[in-house]
């Protein structure tokens, strides 16, 4: 990469990050604000909700990387626009191709470190604070969150599910029931549990073993009634947002739930925004070059600014409310996914092709 590549780049970069920090300083904001009404409720303080906020920050700046990469691009060309080197660089015969080749270089170095950072960083910081929220929060005295899951005790016995799906379905139970004496009655392993509409569980692929005058039986059913388990408030504590998943996660909880009957059309969106969410980022840098190359190239850097921070957000809501829709009218996992990325496309297309 030459000289002047590394200088627009550098100059792209340096203005995403300051608007990725005015970002974190916001939502840190907000998220705290809500945080505040479950702050007193069990163990459940002021420090938690803090670290709560912290946790979680990396997947929500993730969320409006989009976002960020336009505004960040409107600042960058426009502060090279107002202070003339842009003039300099098209009067030394750099063309427009060029410069935008430079920006997109550039989003495409974001877009791997974010890459990254939600497969790798960011399921195990969501999974950490909805485990902290939850214990404080007192989901339940008989609920014990470990990190691998967590125990549930009813009565004399004793549930440990290895990781629960914001659907009402548990995957990975032992149960293990003791009778008075202490010794251990019953041992069984379902490979899931599903909650039915009437609130009751259901588990499913069984195997139990008995113990019974020294001896073992097994048996081996499709599925049988669980009992009392989990509230269905308590299922939302202890569940992970399907955006906060990593790709494996997203595919195993994806099989689990068809395999259970349930829809997991929310997981299948959320595993093909991991492909459009890079692709909306990079239309969005082009978005941003027609903001300076375009008709608003002669205007102030303030009225640029509050004209993209305006489309951005527009942007934004359509993006989070494609989703709503998808799931409302059933539409397929991956045209709901995509469509963010097709509009934002289609209109920064549009602009750059009208810029003589």
């Amino acid at each position: 990469m030459r000289t002047l590549d590394r200088y627009i780049a550098r100059t792209f970069l340096a203005a995403c990050l300051l608007i990725m920090a005015v970002l974190a300083v916001l939502l840190s904001l907000f998220e705290l604000i809500a945080q505040l009404e479950d702050v007193g409720r069990g163990g459940y303080g002021l420090g938690s909700a803090l670290l709560f906020v912290l946790l979680t920050l990396p997947g929500r700046l993730l969320d409006l990387l989009p976002v960020a990469t336009l505004l960040g691009g409107i600042v960058a060309m426009g502060l090279l626009n107002d202070r003339g080197e842009i003039v300099a660089m098209e009067a030394a015969g750099v063309s427009r191709a060029r410069t935008g080749a430079a920006v997109l270089g550039a989003s495409l170095v974001l877009l791997c470190t974010a890459a990254l950072l939600a497969e790798l960083v960011v399921p195990g910081l969501e999974a950490r604070a909805r485990r902290m929220q939850a214990a404080g929060l007192a989901v339940d005295e008989g609920v014990t969150l470990t990190g691998e899951g967590f125990w549930v005790r009813r009565g004399q016995t004793y549930i440990h599910a290895g990781r629960m799906l914001g659907t009402g379905v548990a995957a990975d139970l032992d149960l293990f029931t003791f009778a008075s004496d202490g010794r251990l009655q019953t041992a069984v392993h379902a490979r899931r549990a599903v909650l039915a509409a009437d609130g009751r569980w259901l588990l499913r692929e069984v195997v139990e073993r008995r113990v019974a005058d020294g001896a073992i039986t097994v048996h081996r059913v499709a599925s049988q009634p669980m009992g009392e388990f989990l509230r269905v408030d308590q299922v939302g504590l202890l569940g992970l947002p399907p955006a906060s998943l990593s790709t494996p996660d997203l595919l195993r909880s994806i099989e689990v739930l068809k395999q259970s009957g349930q829809n997991a059309d929310r997981y299948a969106i959320a595993l093909w925004r991991k492909l459009g969410v890079p692709l909306s980022t990079g239309a969005m840098a082009l978005l941003a070059l027609s903001f300076v190359f375009g008709p608003t190239r002669g205007v102030g850097a303030g009225y640029r600014v509050a004209l993209g921070t305006f489309v951005g957000i527009v942007l934004y809501f359509f993006d989070q409310m494609s989703i709503q829709w998808g799931l409302l009218l059933n539409l397929s996992p991956v045209l709901t996914a995509l469509v963010p990325f097709v509009l934002i496309g289609s209109v920064a297309a549009l602009r750059l092709r009208s810029i003589r």
